[in-house]
């Protein structure tokens, strides 16, 4: 199995500004000596990891923990899609292959519709171009100002991280439930274009992390597979934030629990296959 959405991290109060009071737990260091043993507990035999922190520096080093760690696949990076020197940077840290896509912070944007503006829609471009892939990491009032980036690129692979984080919270008495209209309507919009894939990722930090179930998540992959199918879904841990709601080992083991109603084929593609293709890993023979 490929773990397709993971991060590691130094901990830095100031670099990592986005962890509130409640996260507590994630205030350390998190790096691939402890995830290593975890992968290896869970039958995980590869991974990806992901940008936590918006600068620079944070792709770089991150590439460089991949070629210490034969286990990192491969490294989505920040994508400063400020930059005037893009095109040169990305060519510069795509030297050993390992770089196999970009992402920004677009749910934390003020604008929901920031993944259409000009500035983002430009970089995303120059991803695009160099042959990578580009994670979206929205929410659902963002998923229709991505669909129109996306229908502005088809040649480029996308990919939804965290299924556009719905609200997976159960009403609780004398409350309604969230309203998943828009999440839903979006994310079949998304789904209808060839070119993008989704991460069953996430989950567990969208649902009540101290009194959750597999019965909260499984109506929002029904539809993430019926919308995607399973070749255009992959499985992602998203640790350590994870660990917020369930260990390492609790929260792959939802995806895979949930998968056993589907053929091997499919659950071929959602623990490997599709994150092989969307971000044109090397060949393994690694068995699933």
């Amino acid at each position: 199995m490929i773990d397709a959405h993971h991060h590691l991290w130094r901990y830095d109060e100031r670099q990592h500004d986005w962890m509130t009071a409640r996260m507590g737990r994630l205030k350390r260091d998190h790096l691939p000596d402890e995830l290593e043993s975890l992968i290896a507990a869970a039958g995980v035999h590869g991974t990806i990891a992901v940008q936590a922190r918006r600068l620079d520096k944070e792709t770089a080093w991150l590439l460089e923990l991949a070629r210490q760690h034969p286990f990192i696949l491969g490294v989505v990076g920040w994508l400063d899609t400020a930059a005037p020197d893009l095109e040169a940077s990305l060519e510069r840290l795509s030297g050993d292959g390992k770089l196999i896509g970009m992402r920004e912070v677009v749910h934390d944007m003020p604008d929901p519709d920031y993944c259409s503006s000009t500035e983002h829609v430009r970089a995303v471009g120059v991803v695009a171009r160099a042959g990578l892939a580009y994670d979206l990491l929205l929410k659902p009032e963002n998923l229709a100002s991505a669909l129109v980036l996306v229908d502005t690129y088809p040649e480029c692979r996308f990919v939804v991280d965290h299924i556009a984080k719905p609200d997976m919270r159960p009403s609780s008495a004398g409350t309604s439930a969230p309203d998943r209209t828009a999440w839903e309507r979006g994310l079949r919009r998304l789904a209808s274009r060839p070119n993008v894939a989704c991460k069953l990722s996430g989950l567990v930090t969208e649902c009540d992390w101290d009194d959750w179930n597999a019965s909260d998540v499984q109506p929002f992959l029904d539809t993430v597979l019926d919308a995607f199918g399973a070749s255009r879904c992959m499985l992602g841990s998203d640790w350590p934030v994870c660990t917020l709601a369930a260990d390492y080992r609790e929260t792959i083991g939802l995806v895979t629990d949930y998968a056993r109603r589907l053929s091997d084929t499919e659950q071929n593609d959602i623990f490997e296959r599709t994150a092989r293709t969307w971000y044109r890993l090397n060949p393994s023979e690694e068995d699933v």
